[in-house]
């Protein structure tokens, strides 16, 4: 039987709220960037133009061609809400769990399994090996969330506001 020592579990569960809190960064920036798609996707078309009128056979620059149509109107807005809000509100719980805040645990389970069925229901539209990846991952994560809970609950002192007594 494989024995990990509890130091280890506890240093790839930080390891993978580091991970995830860049996943969150990058989300949010990309929600930013959704925002400000008009802009790009026109100087993006334009570009591509120019590419192709050069190199008709251009990978990139018919895959841009054939994207940029698909940034537009709601897909847009949709697009940047969708990642800002989940950019948002895992970097405010991975901020929580780094801080072993109490309620951070429960509540990113929570958020984690929403997103599991969310991209579980994603999958069923089509293959994506990073949408696997990313599910492989949050299962992990709360399996780690889950171990990490259970010695936080029971070690954080009562005077540091972690855990309340009871009456």
């Amino acid at each position: 039987m494989l024995h990990i020592k509890e130091k280890s579990v506890h240093e790839i569960f930080i390891a993978s709220l580091v991970l995830k809190g860049i996943g969150s960064v990058l989300e949010i920036l990309g929600g930013v960037l959704f925002i400000f798609t008009g802009k790009i996707t026109d100087f993006l078309t334009n570009l591509a133009q120019t590419e192709l009128l050069e190199d008709p056979n251009d990978f990139i620059s018919t895959q841009i061609q054939h994207w940029v149509p698909y940034f537009n109107g709601h897909l847009q807005t949709f697009g940047a809400m969708y990642l800002l809000s989940h950019g948002i509100v895992k970097t405010f719980l991975v901020i929580g769990l780094l801080r072993n805040k109490l309620w951070a645990y429960p509540a990113s389970i929570t958020v984690l399994c929403l997103f599991i069925v969310y991209q579980l229901y994603r999958l069923t539209f089509g293959y994506s090996l990073f949408l696997i990846w990313l599910t492989v991952f949050d299962i992990f994560l709360i399996f780690l969330t889950w171990h990490e809970y259970k010695l936080v609950s029971k070690h954080l002192p009562l005077d540091k506001g972690y855990v309340k007594e009871l009456p």
